[in-house]
């Protein structure tokens, strides 16, 4: 598929069904790119579709069929977009380095490996209320590592929303921006490997469409 050059182009583009219960269209979705009229278009729409799928597919359909309806808050950044708001971090605009962000949220570049990756940042609903009640982000945080092969997790305070990442050679890492910040598991670290089901109480057992 060609980058769209035309309203039936792209309406073309956003009807792809990526999986089960997601398409293009909530991926493209960006508050920058709205409120500054940057068209948020990929450039090698074969690729990004390619990526979106693996990570619709294999992240947040089994989070959809086992916590309910998953909110995409955002997802693919053109290159063009997250230029413009990483030249404007200082104003918040919150986008990395664009080459950092190939196979992340720039989902039609390969890294500098040649990998395929692809992120959105979600909230799941359910676990909003027990966020607010005092259970910390890290039980989704540990079920999500317990139960799928995902990439990268990184979380942030506001409704425990948080990055997820599929990709090709996952790194298996989960950051926080959320208290206590910083690095909560890696490869290497002792509490990695194991069973952390003591850490989520309560939750739902893995259920897949």
């Amino acid at each position: 598929m060609r980058k769209p050059a035309s309203m039936k182009a792209l309406e073309t583009l956003g009807r792809v069904r990526l999986s089960e219960h997601f398409f293009m269209r909530e991926m493209l979705h960006s508050e920058i790119a709205n409120f500054h009229g940057i068209p948020n278009i990929p450039d090698d729409p074969d690729l990004a579709i390619a990526a979106g799928t693996r990570l619709c597919e294999e992240l947040l359909e089994p989070l959809h069929a086992t916590f309910g309806h998953v909110s995409i808050r955002s997802a693919f950044r053109s290159v063009t977009v997250n230029e413009y708001g990483h030249e404007r971090q200082k104003k918040g605009y919150n986008c990395a380095k664009t080459s950092w962000n190939y196979s992340r949220h720039v989902w039609d570049r390969r890294d500098a490996e040649g990998f395929m990756g692809a992120t959105a940042c979600i909230v799941i609903p359910w676990f909003i209320p027990r966020y607010e009640a005092g259970t910390p982000w890290q039980a989704l945080a540990w079920w999500i590592h317990d139960h799928l092969n995902y990439s990268d997790m990184a979380f942030f305070p506001k409704y425990a929303a948080f990055n997820l990442r599929w990709h090709e050679k996952p790194n298996r890492r989960i950051e926080s921006d959320a208290p206590p910040k910083g690095c909560l598991t890696k490869p290497g670290l002792p509490n990695h490997s194991g069973d952390h089901s003591a850490a989520y109480p309560g939750f739902p057992t893995l259920r897949r469409h």
